[in-house]
């Protein structure tokens, strides 16, 4: 029993891995895959930001087929449509000669909205990028040796954070690539094609995708979400 239970963790953590390879080849999501930035406009979007004065189009834009966020006042953009288990692709930067910063990308995002919203979060700090959070109570899980109690004051009280296994971003002004599964209780996540974490245990509720504006300037040209059952 226990060498079957070994070799169907071992088909499940090679399932995943051939899964976001395929993901990040462009093989897999074949007519099923969403293209939830079409590279035009901000159709299918929707945003929340810290400034109710401020308008979509002062902090995101789009040119030559980049979505630009400057940074500035915080809050998020987010998808119409909501998702609970998906394969999320998304290409991001920091602008070639501008100080690299803080941003992420907003998986299951639900509850209240606010700057930043209840949801577990794929980091994308430069430095950090692959690290998982949940906030607000979103719950997420992990090896004890690496799950972490973070004390916030301002986030509920605190915050549940999972840091990365590896660090594999490429230099700032390069373009960067998350393949994130996001399936039941289990988010993994793949920068530049290699696997930086996974979390497990984490609550599952459907909600939609965002992309944080955090104090700096960022770039995300491909993002595409393929729905699964």
């Amino acid at each position: 029993m226990q060498a079957k239970h070994r070799n169907s963790a071992w088909i499940g953590a090679a399932l995943i891995a051939i899964f976001c390879l395929a993901a990040q080849q462009g093989e897999a999501a074949g007519d099923k895959a969403l293209r939830l930035f079409n590279g035009k406009d901000l159709t299918g979007w929707r945003y929340y930001l810290a400034g109710h004065n401020v308008g979509m189009s002062d902090v995101w834009s789009v040119k030559d087929g980049v979505l630009i966020c400057k940074g500035k006042p915080m809050g998020y953009l987010y998808t119409a449509k909501s998702f609970k288990n998906f394969r999320l692709a998304v290409e991001w930067r920091w602008p070639p000669g501008k100080k690299p910063g803080n941003s992420g990308i907003l998986l299951r995002v639900n509850g209240q909205p606010q700057p930043l919203p209840r949801c577990i979060e794929c980091q994308l700090q430069s430095g950090r990028a692959g690290d998982i959070y949940g906030f607000f109570g979103m719950k997420i899980g992990g090896p004890a040796d690496r799950l972490r109690k973070i004390s916030s004051p301002q986030l509920g009280g605190g915050f549940l954070a999972l840091p990365r296994l590896a660090s594999t971003e490429k230099p700032p002004g390069q373009w960067n690539r998350a393949d994130i599964l996001v399936q039941g209780g289990r988010v993994v996540v793949f920068i530049n094609g290699s696997k930086t974490n996974e979390a497990e245990g984490c609550e599952e509720i459907a909600g939609p995708v965002a992309l944080q504006s955090e104090g700096a300037e960022i770039h995300f040209r491909l993002v595409e979400i393929a729905p699964l059952p």
